[in-house]
């Protein structure tokens, strides 16, 4: 391989000699690592970094990472002795990276830089096709039972499928999620320091952040954070939702109330979106609000449906029938959970889903003629966003 013309950048000063006779014919550049440039004209970065280890490792990491936010990061080799574990954890980090230790010479480093600056050939990938439907559940105001809907869906899927397909729900209430306490699960997702580098989000990780509920289903929930929301990228949510769709047949997702920086691509990546409300006044104005903003921003989207909860079974009462929510609402309701407050206080307490406890209760019934009706709806094609990004 002739190195003529290329873009080659000796960071340390040390490294300048072996790197003239490693690299004949190459547009060499000779800096320190702490006067490294914040960025290069187009078409003028470097293909080709070298590093000198012996440098101040504190600027080597720096320029490390500035290398790493190019449009285009160069292959790049540290060269030297006595290299920290820090260094080397930056250094593979980039796309193409290789080590050179001492003693060395030119023919070394022209070898190593061969390998990373050889074509590769890459075959496009087949088209993979993701089968798993999502389902994202939002309260219209706190309390409503969202989070009790969330479980019971899972719950109701994993009894469907016998262990032939996997279930799992993901708490998105990053700050005061309640499901981990309410099936008495751990919450295993480190989504912020996922943050960090939201592309390494794989089926593998996922493994980890998951952990098993009582009903078959995985939880993956995160441990109660005030601060759970600044701590997290809109790219690792995206991503966590993406590699799930592809790891579970069925994905139920509890979103919170409050809209976040990902909160309309993740609705508008679901199958169906689902809005609990209470058969309150209060919470029907809130449902009806709330489904409006959702159908205007997402105009392609997966309509919203309502879901009154904690249906009275009496015909009197103080609370409004659902003819009158209706009313209220401006529109039919797709769904009802009755109210059963014996069976759900029971299921909470003792840890898992109402089924489990109390699978004579009406809300099991109601869940499962939920599930009937979502399994019968053909999948949203507008799950694409999401799962693309």
């Amino acid at each position: 391989m002739s190195f003529t013309d290329r873009r080659v950048l000796a960071i340390g000063p040390g490294l300048a000699e072996a790197c003239r006779a490693a690299f004949e014919g190459a547009r060499l550049e000779v800096i320190g690592a702490e006067a490294l440039p914040p960025g290069w004209p187009p078409g003028h970065e470097p293909e080709l970094a070298v590093l000198d280890a012996s440098a101040d490792p504190v600027a080597l990491a720096e320029a490390i990472a500035l290398l790493a936010k190019l449009p285009f990061p160069p292959a790049a080799i540290m060269a030297g002795d006595h290299m920290p574990a820090g260094l080397m954890r930056a250094l593979l980090r980039l796309p193409r990276a290789d080590v050179v230790e001492a003693p060395f010479g030119p023919k070394d480093l022209a070898e190593a830089a061969m390998m990373l600056l050889k074509p590769v050939e890459i075959a496009a990938p087949a088209p993979h096709v993701q089968t798993g439907r999502c389902w994202t559940v939002t309260g219209a105001v706190g309390g409503a039972g969202a989070t009790t809907l969330c479980v019971e869906l899972a719950a109701a899927l994993a009894e469907r499928a016998q262990g032939k397909k996997r279930v799992c729900l993901i708490d998105l209430n990053l700050a005061d999620g309640a499901s981990a306490a309410y099936l008495g699960a751990a919450a295993n997702m480190m989504l912020g320091r996922a943050s960090q580098e939201p592309e390494r989000i794989d089926a593998a990780l996922l493994e980890v952040f998951a952990s098993p509920a009582p009903g078959g289903f995985d939880l993956i929930a995160q441990a109660r954070d005030p601060h759970g929301f600044e701590a997290v990228s809109a790219e690792a949510v995206l991503r966590v939702l993406d590699v799930a769709c592809q790891v579970y047949d069925f994905v139920i997702v509890d979103a919170p109330r409050h809209r976040r920086s990902w909160t309309m691509d993740v609705m508008a990546g679901s199958d169906a979106l689902l809005v609990v409300s209470e058969l309150t006044v209060p919470a029907l104005l809130a449902a009806r609000s709330l489904v409006a903003e959702f159908e205007a921003d997402l105009p392609e989207g997966p309509g919203p449906r309502i879901i009154l909860n904690r249906l009275a079974k009496r015909v009197f009462g103080p609370a409004p029938s659902t003819s009158e929510a209706e009313k209220a609402l401006g529109r039919k309701v797709d769904g009802g959970l009755t109210s059963d407050w014996e069976a759900a206080a029971a299921s909470v307490n003792l840890g898992g889903p109402i089924r489990s406890h109390r699978p004579k209760s009406r809300i099991a019934k109601d869940v499962d003629d939920l599930v009937d009706r979502l399994l019968a709806a053909a999948p949203h094609p507008a799950h694409a966003p999401v799962r693309a990004a």
